[in-house]
């Protein structure tokens, strides 16, 4: 038997073609953690992030940067401490990548820590935004693809102000967010407020005190936040009292399009206020709404479109570094830039990772085909800066 030698040409091709074949680590996939709700009365919001999300990985191919990825999806049970749990298995055991999802600011400030500082994990929130988040506790790790919590409101506090309303009365639930949504309101609202009503999380479906509240303080118009089966609730128990046809209801997450199909035209005429409109002349989103409702025979809602877009700033990084997310430094520097498009169009981070961006006005309308969905009616703020910001020490 003869023995082949290799020559120095011989090795320095073979070691140069070792240098370009990517590592071992191309080959293994890439692992998004997903944390949301999957059970109980607030499911079908999970379900529709995950839709979208899924959606988002079949436009990708189901690659980032020539490396496959897959999403671990996780039922925080709507508690903050199951989230924690949830989020805790996916760094420590799933060792993912990436974690994002969470719906709801309490679940997001108790997963917090365990992500983005213990395990040194970049978290993108699909949808939650507490304003400790936003100033003085921003994070290297953390990045949002929604909002901070008073932005929207203060889109509809700056609408009702142009509007001419004189008065409001407030309610909203008793949870970080609720309390988020009552501050953003009044930054730009400088009416009178009527009264204001912090009503009990998540337990409180009946609202019949409130409302008899309301009526006697005859504002000139009701802002709410309550999303979810919640805003179904309140929606049919503010028609069932005859104030819908008496006061002006405005709202925010209160009607979207999980919502509309229990709400149906008790939603027609009541104005929201949303970074996100299914009808939004971008080709990205043209896409993503078109080929969701084909597969799902519905309209996605500003959850999904959230979520796709986390799912596509993830992607981008990748894409950027060719597979290779060892270096979190990079990671972070091209999570940065926001090279992705975008259902919204044009997208930019400001210093402490939440997005600068639009505010628009909507409306519930029917489509041709006699679906409720939602459409752009105004254009609340433009190019809007979270008021936490200054407050993040990053640069």
């Amino acid at each position: 038997m003869k023995i082949k030698l290799f020559g120095p040409a011989t090795i320095a091709a073979a070691t140069a073609l070792a240098i370009a074949v990517p590592p071992a680590m191309a080959q293994s996939p890439i692992k998004v953690g997903f944390v949301t709700t999957l059970s109980g009365s607030q499911a079908a919001i999970g379900e529709d992030m995950r839709r979208s999300a899924d959606l988002a990985r079949e436009h990708l191919g189901g690659k980032m940067g020539g490396r496959p990825f897959e999403i671990i999806y996780e039922d925080d049970s709507f508690k903050p401490d199951v989230g924690k749990q949830k989020s805790e298995k996916l760094v420590q055991q799933d060792k993912v990548d990436f974690v994002t999802g969470y719906i709801w600011s309490h679940v997001l400030l108790a997963s917090l820590k365990p992500v983005t500082d213990e395990a040194d994990t970049i978290l993108v929130s699909a949808n939650a935004g507490p304003s400790k988040i936003a100033g003085e506790l921003c994070n290297k790790n953390f990045f949002s693809t929604s909002w901070q919590n008073d932005q929207t409101p203060m889109a509809m506090g700056e609408y009702l102000q142009k509007k001419g309303v004189k008065s409001l009365y407030l309610m909203a639930p008793n949870y970080a967010a609720g309390k988020d949504m009552m501050a953003g309101v009044k930054r730009t609202f400088k009416g009178q407020i009527a009264g204001e009503d912090y009503t009990k999380w998540p337990d409180q479906l009946d609202f019949s005190a409130e409302l008899a509240k309301i009526r006697a303080a005859k504002p000139d118009g009701v802002f709410i936040f309550y999303p979810g089966a919640h805003g179904v609730q309140f929606l049919t128990q503010y028609s069932q009292s005859g104030l819908k046809g008496q006061i002006p209801l405005y709202q925010v997450f209160s009607v979207d399009a999980i919502t509309l199909p229990q709400q149906k035209d008790l939603a027609l005429g009541i104005l929201g206020a949303q970074e996100w409109v299914n009808d939004l002349p971008n080709d990205q989103n043209k896409r993503f709404v078109a080929d969701f409702k084909k597969k799902h025979g519905t309209y996605p809602s500003f959850y999904g479109a959230q979520s796709y877009d986390a799912i596509m700033l993830m992607a981008s990084a990748a894409e950027a570094l060719k597979g290779d997310l060892s270096n979190k430094d990079k990671v972070r520097a091209e999570m940065k830039k926001a090279n992705f498009k975008s259902v919204r169009g044009d997208f930019k981070f400001g210093n402490n990772n939440f997005p600068i961006e639009n505010f628009y006005i909507q409306d519930t309308v029917k489509d041709a085909s006699g679906m409720l969905t939602l459409k752009t009616v105004a254009t609340a703020m433009t190019a809007a800066v979270d008021p936490f910001a200054s407050q993040c020490p990053m640069k």
